[in-house]
Order: structure tokens, then C-alpha cells, then sequence
């Protein structure tokens, strides 16, 4: 067996971090987890599992490539990967100086299904992924048509001066935005008698929404795209609720 010499790591070198930002219990949910990976430059992570969730991996800044299984699957920008129950990945970043961050959404699972790669670039021109509302538009990165036991997914992108209409609840869905840039705010209440404000949600900030609360985003003077990931039964509101799509209700509960 050949001899390799040490390597000394010293203690302010960067490597692989995992944030955990919630989970759960903390925030009222049943089946919603996100985090937050950071990757250095040239730095890969360890091989990671999840043995009871189905997760999807968001590529937010920079590129990293994550093997599942022995498979590559190379991320750019917005990109979306399903990671299924019990999968060993690994993340690795190949640039020489950026760093690369990508979020993590999960729930639990009961079932193993295949992995999923959604490339934004191809979504962004595939009308059939895209649902225009007034003032934004829906892309659905991992809608009903792939395999999964609870996760559907997408990104919503805000105009400026734009808000949420007709505001919506629902009896069986959970759900995280996360916002990826600009500045808004947002409310989520159960009723207007007793509203909950969320204000001036920024980049990298999330709000999570239990069942039946009513939740209203408003954007500001520049852009606000958001992440979107739900949990539990699988559809899209727009797509189970015409009137969502046509604005023609003052309330949508589904």
C-alpha cells in the first residue's frame, strides 16, 4: 500500500457548510425543512442522506455540480435538482473563485422516486411550464407531472408595484417562499380580523405558511423573485381554480 503524506487544514480555512434555517417544529408545519449549503471554490461536501425526506436543491448563486449515486448532474443558475428519499449526493464546486450556494427544501417521504434535473434556462422558454398572471409569472420547475410523495416547486417572478390577487389559502397544502432577490413584503393571516404582517422581506429572507392562512406578497420599486416550494397534496392553485388564473374571485380557499 503506498504511503500519502498529511495535509494540514488550518482553522480559518473555508469549507462546506450546511445552515439549517428551520425545520418543522419551529415553525408550525407538518412537513417542510430548509437549509442552506455554502460551497468554497474547489471545495465538495461529504456524502449526504436523507433518510426519511424527498428534498430538491436550488442552485442560487454561482454552479455546482451534485452527484447522486455515482451520477453528475451539473447545476447553473436556478436550476433544480430532486434529490430522492434516502439518495446519497455529494456537492462539489469547480470554480476557482466563487463560492456556490444552493437551498435545500424537504419533506418527509414514504416512497423513493427518480431524480429530477430542472434547467431553468429550458423552463424559462417552455410555455407550458410558465402560468402569467398580471404582474408575474409562475415557472414550475417540478410540477405534478414528475414522481414525488409531497414536493411541487417553482419560482414566481414579481413585477415591480405588483402584489398577490385574489388572495388564497388552502386545507392541504403547506408551503415556504423564499425570496431570492429584490425587496417587498408580505402578510399571512388566517382571517382580516386577525392579520399577521411579515414586512419587508429581502433577499434571502423566507416565510413559511401553514394550512388556511392567506398569504398576499407585494412587491416594491424592482423585481421580486421568490422560490415557491409546497408540501402535501399535489397541484398548483392556478391550475385547480381558473378563477385564480382570471382574478375573478375575491377569495380562493383550495
Amino acid at each position: 500500500m503506498p504511503v500519502h503524506p498529511g495535509t494540514l487544514i488550518k482553522n480559518e480555512a473555508a469549507g462546506v457548510t450546511y445552515r439549517q434555517r428551520f425545520t418543522p417544529a419551529q415553525t408550525n408545519l407538518l412537513f417542510l425543512s430548509t437549509g442552506e449549503y455554502t460551497v468554497p471554490p474547489g471545495a465538495h461536501s461529504g456524502r449526504l442522506s436523507l433518510k426519511s425526506e424527498e428534498a430538491l436543491l436550488w442552485m442560487w448563486k454561482g454552479a455546482a455540480t451534485v452527484n447522486i449515486d455515482g451520477v453528475d448532474y451539473d447545476l447553473a443558475h436556478y436550476d433544480t435538482l430532486y434529490v430522492p428519499k434516502g439518495a446519497e449526493f455529494r456537492i462539489s464546486n469547480a470554480s476557482a473563485d466563487a463560492p456556490a450556494v444552493l437551498w435545500q427544501t424537504s419533506a418527509t417521504a414514504d416512497h423513493v422516486h427518480p431524480v429530477y434535473h430542472a434547467k431553468f434556462a429550458e423552463v424559462f422558454e417552455n410555455e407550458a411550464r410558465i402560468r402569467r398572471l398580471k404582474g408575474k409569472n409562475v415557472y414550475l420547475m417540478f410540477d405534478v407531472s414528475e414522481p414525488a410523495d409531497k414536493l411541487i416547486a417553482g419560482y414566481t417572478f414579481f413585477e415591480p408595484h405588483a402584489r398577490s390577487w385574489p388572495p388564497h389559502n388552502h386545507t392541504d397544502q403547506e408551503e415556504v417562499y423564499i425570496f431570492i432577490q429584490g425587496q417587498g413584503s408580505m402578510e399571512v393571516y388566517e382571517n382580516e380580523e386577525n392579520l399577521s404582517f411579515v414586512h419587508s422581506v429581502k433577499e434571502g429572507d423566507m416565510v413559511t405558511i401553514p394550512f388556511l392562512n392567506y398569504h398576499p406578497v407585494f412587491s416594491q420599486a424592482e423585481p421580486l423573485p421568490f422560490i415557491l416550494c409546497i408540501a402535501g397534496q399535489r397541484y398548483w392553485v392556478g391550475d385547480k381554480n381558473k378563477q385564480f388564473m382570471q382574478g375573478t374571485a375575491d377569495k380562493i380557499t383550495t
